[in-house]
C-alpha cells in the first residue's frame, strides 16, 4: 500500500513528538508500505535557537532531515510552509505521489488543508492524539472545523474510553476508533544502566486548546509535595517553574535541551530507572483513557511507569511493570513496589510494551479499519 502520512515534526521540533510520527513511518515501511512524510500545517515552525515562530523555515526543514535521513527516509518528505511554497520534496513531486496514494494518515493536525491531492486520495484517516481536548474543539467549533473532520472516512483516538460510557466527553455524530501510538521496539532497546531517578518529560501548560481544558499544570501541584514523602530521586524535565519544583524537592532539568533531538530524547529515557507521570487535567477529570506515547517509549526501554489513571486501567495491564495512581497514598506505593522488585518490573514493562504498543501489533489493526 502506498501511504501519505501527515505530521508535525518542524511545528514542533522535539524529540519526543518526532519519535510518534518516525514510528508510524518506521512501522507503517517494515510492514511492506510504501511511505511519503508531509507536513502542511498552514503555521511558522517553531526555531528553538532563536526561540521564536520563524517564518523561515531552515530549521524546521533542516530538522525534518536530519530526523528521517538516518533511517533511509532522508528523500521522502516534502514541508509545505504558511506561504505554501514546498521545501524537501516538490509540490509536483507531492502531487505525483499522491496521485498514486491508497490511504492518507493525518496524525495530530499534520495537515489542516484538503487540497485537491489529499482529496483524491481513497481512503482518509485522522488520528487524535489529544482525546478529550480534539472532542470538546469540535463540539464548540465554527463551521469549517467540523467540516474537516467530516471528510475523514475514519477517526482514531488514542483516547480508549472516548465514545463509551465511561467518559462524559461528547462526540456528536462522529466514532471514534480507538487506537495506541505504535512503537518500533528495536529502536528502545536500552544498552546501559540507568540512573536512580524516576523521571518524566513534561509541559507545564500548552498553548493549544487554551480555551476548552486543563493542563498538566493543575494536576501536577497535587502531587508537588511528593520528594518530601519518599527517599526516590524523583527528576523532571520541564519547560515550567523550575525554581518552584526545586523548592519542592524536584530535580529538574530543561525539557527542550534534552528533547532536542530524537536521539537525545531516548537516550534520556534510557538514563531513567522509572517514569513517574501526570497527566493533564482534562485526560484525568473526563477518564478520557489517554496513554502517553512518552511512556509506551519508558516501557519499551525496560523502564517500569507509575503513571496517572485516565481510565487506561480498564485497558491494559496494570500491576507489573506499568502501574498506576491516582493519589499520594497510591503513588508511594507504587514507588515501593517498583523499586522492591526492579528487575522482575523492568521486565515486564518490556513484555506490556510488546504484547499492547508495538507497531506489529498496533498498525495492522489501523489499516484494517482505515480500509474497511
Amino acid at each position: 500500500m502506498r501511504i501519505l502520512f501527515a505530521g508535525i515534526i518542524a511545528r514542533y521540533p522535539f524529540g519526543g513528538v518526532t519519535w510518534c510520527s518516525l514510528m508510524y513511518l518506521l512501522g507503517l515501511r517494515a510492514l511492506g508500505h510504501e511511505v511519503f512524510y508531509i507536513e502542511d500545517t498552514g503555521e511558522c515552525v517553531y526555531d528553538p535557537v532563536q526561540n521564536t515562530r520563524a517564518t523561515d523555515p531552515a530549521y524546521g526543514t533542516a530538522y525534518i532531515h536530519n530526523a528521517l535521513e538516518p533511517f533511509g527516509l532522508g528523500d521522502r518528505w516534502s514541508f509545505v510552509n504558511y506561504d505554501g511554497s514546498h521545501h524537501g520534496r516538490s509540490a509536483e513531486d507531492v502531487v505525483r505521489y499522491a496521485a498514486g496514494a491508497d490511504l492518507f494518515i493525518n496524525l495530530s493536525g499534520g495537515s489542516w488543508f484538503w487540497r485537491d491531492e489529499y482529496t483524491r486520495i481513497p481512503r482518509k484517516v485522522f488520528i487524535d492524539s489529544d482525546p478529550a481536548f480534539t472532542q470538546l474543539a469540535i463540539a464548540k467549533a465554527e463551521p469549517w472545523y467540523v467540516e474537516f473532520f467530516r471528510r475523514f472516512d475514519h477517526l482514531f483516538t488514542f483516547g480508549s474510553n472516548i465514545g463509551t460510557p465511561a467518559s462524559p466527553i461528547p462526540t456528536g455524530a462522529f466514532t471514534w476508533h480507538k487506537t495506541w501510538q505504535p512503537i518500533t521496539m528495536d529502536d528502545w532497546r536500552a544498552d546501559r544502566a540507568p540512573r536512580d531517578r524516576f523521571t518524566t518529560v513534561m509541559t507545564w501548560q500548552m498553548e493549544s486548546f487554551a480555551d476548552v481544558g486543563g493542563n498538566k499544570d493543575s494536576e501536577f501541584v497535587k502531587f508537588i509535595e511528593l520528594p518530601s514523602r519518599t527517599s526516590q530521586r524523583l527528576e523532571l524535565a520541564i519547560n515550567g517553574p523550575q525554581q518552584l519544583l526545586r523548592r519542592h524537592g524536584w530535580d529538574t532539568v530543561d525539557a527542550m535541551a534534552v528533547s532536542r533531538t530524537p536521539a537525545d530524547y531516548r537516550a534520556f529515557i534510557h538514563g531513567s530507572k522509572a517514569e513517574f507521570g501526570v497527566a493533564k487535567h482534562t485526560y484525568v477529570v473526563h477518564r478520557s483513557g489517554w496513554f502517553s506515547d512518552r511512556t509506551e517509549c519508558y516501557l519499551a526501554s525496560g523502564r517500569p511507569a507509575l503513571v496517572q489513571d485516565t481510565g487506561w486501567t480498564a485497558h491494559l495491564p496494570c500491576g507489573e511493570g506499568l502501574l498506576a495512581f491516582s493519589n499520594m497514598d497510591t503513588t508511594l506505593d507504587g514507588i515501593a513496589r517498583i523499586n522492591a522488585d526492579y528487575d522482575r518490573h523492568a521486565r515486564r514493562a518490556i513484555d506490556v510494551a510488546r504484547e499492547h504498543f508495538d507497531a506489529r501489533v498496533v498498525l495492522p489493526k489501523l489499516i484494517e479499519v482505515a480500509c474497511s
